[in-house]
C-alpha cells in the first residue's frame, strides 16, 4: 500500500467525479465515470458505483485499477493506480454510505441553486435519481502519478515514484 500526501488527498476531495479504468474480457481499457466516496492517506480509495455493469465484472476478472481525476482550470492531476476490491452492499461500512449521501445532496443543492441563478444547466436532477449503491470499490493504491506537466509544476516531487 502506498501513502498519499495530504494535497493529492485534498485535491481528490474537491472533484466532483472521478475516472476509473480497469481491463475487460479482452484486455482493453475500459474507463467510467464514478463517485469517490473518501480517500484515506493510509493509501485507500472508497469509490461508489451505481449501475454494476462493466467496472462491477472486470474488477470480478482483474482486480488492477487506475483512478483519474483532473482540474483542468488549474492544469493539473493525478493518476493513482492499484487494485481494487468489490464491497458487497451488507459490508459496507455505514459512515461511507452516510458520506455518499451527503455528496448527492451538495450536488442536487448546487444545481438547485444554479438553477434558481439561471446559470447555464440541466434543468433536472439526474442525482435525484440514483439507485442505491449495490457495492463499494475499495482500491489499495500503489502507484502515483503527478499528471501535470513538468515545466508546469510548481510543487515539488512527493517521491521517486511520483511523475
Amino acid at each position: 500500500m502506498r501513502k498519499i500526501p495530504k494535497e493529492i488527498v485534498n485535491f481528490f476531495h474537491q472533484q466532483k467525479f472521478i475516472i476509473v479504468s480497469t481491463f475487460d474480457s479482452q484486455g482493453y481499457i475500459h474507463c467510467s465515470a464514478k463517485g469517490l466516496v473518501n480517500i484515506h492517506p493510509e493509501g485507500k480509495l472508497y469509490i461508489i458505483d451505481l449501475y454494476k455493469r462493466n467496472t462491477f465484472s472486470n474488477l470480478k476478472k482483474n482486480s488492477r485499477i487506475s483512478v483519474t481525476a483532473i482540474d483542468e482550470k488549474k492544469f493539473m492531476g493525478y493518476n493513482l493506480k492499484g487494485e481494487g476490491r468489490i464491497v458487497k452492499k451488507e459490508s459496507i461500512e455505514e459512515v461511507l454510505i452516510k458520506k455518499w449521501e451527503e455528496k448527492v445532496i451538495q450536488r442536487i443543492s448546487k444545481r438547485v441553486i444554479r438553477n434558481i441563478r439561471k446559470d447555464k444547466g440541466s434543468k433536472i436532477h439526474p442525482e435525484a435519481l440514483f439507485p442505491h449503491p449495490e457495492y463499494l470499490i475499495e482500491m489499495t493504491v500503489r502507484q502515483i502519478i503527478d499528471l501535470a506537466p513538468s515545466h508546469l509544476k510548481l510543487r515539488e516531487k512527493t517521491s521517486p515514484d511520483t511523475k
